[in-house]
């Protein structure tokens, strides 16, 4: 008996060391990756499945999103920069259950905003440790949009942006690649 308790502490030893290291790991790769979280505006009724979030960073404009997102960064298959007169926009292409649900929000929504919440690594921080965590914009519903392409004009350096996309992409294809493998 006293032998399968020391053989027993010992494989919970190793066990712990590698799942120790196997964990810093993940985490220190978790700064390539960037966070997307798009709330639908919504009433204020009082409880907590709505909320009030500021969305210029210059002149701030607090409007009232639904707590839960109902889109985030595992339903993006694609995000770029694309020039526009005057500045630059985002557009983020959605894989297809992000396709389902953007087309049906904006559907139903028509005459609401669309709050974009952003997580991302600091351009300035050259370890990327530092992470930015913000509202970019709160683009207007004025049509369904059925193919799944949403372009916004957020408000950030396009520094900041370059690395918002870059963190979106290879999470996008890093979710992609793990997909094709469970096929």
């Amino acid at each position: 008996m006293r032998i399968i308790w020391q053989g027993f502490n010992t494989y919970l030893l190793l066990a712990a060391v590698v799942g120790s290291l196997c964990a810093c790991g993940t985490t220190s790769k978790r700064k390539n990756f960037s966070a997307l979280r798009i709330h639908l505006e919504t009433n204020r009724d009082g409880t907590d499945r709505s909320k009030a979030v500021p969305i210029l960073r210059d002149k701030s404009q607090m409007i009232n999103v639904e707590s839960a997102p109902f889109l985030a960064e595992g339903n993006v298959a694609e995000a770029k920069l694309v020039d526009e007169v005057g500045g630059f926009a985002v557009e983020i292409k959605f894989e297809r259950r992000g396709v389902w649900l953007l087309e049906s929000y904006t559907t139903a929504n028509r005459g609401r905003r669309l709050a974009i919440y952003a997580e991302f690594a600091d351009p300035a921080d050259p370890e990327r440790k530092k992470i930015v965590s913000r509202w970019l914009a709160a683009p207007l519903v004025q049509k369904r949009i059925s193919d799944g392409v949403l372009t916004f004009t957020p408000d950030a350096s396009r520094e900041e942006m370059t690395e918002w996309v870059r963190g979106l992409n290879l999470l996008a294809k890093k979710l992609a690649s793990s997909w094709t493998e469970r096929q």
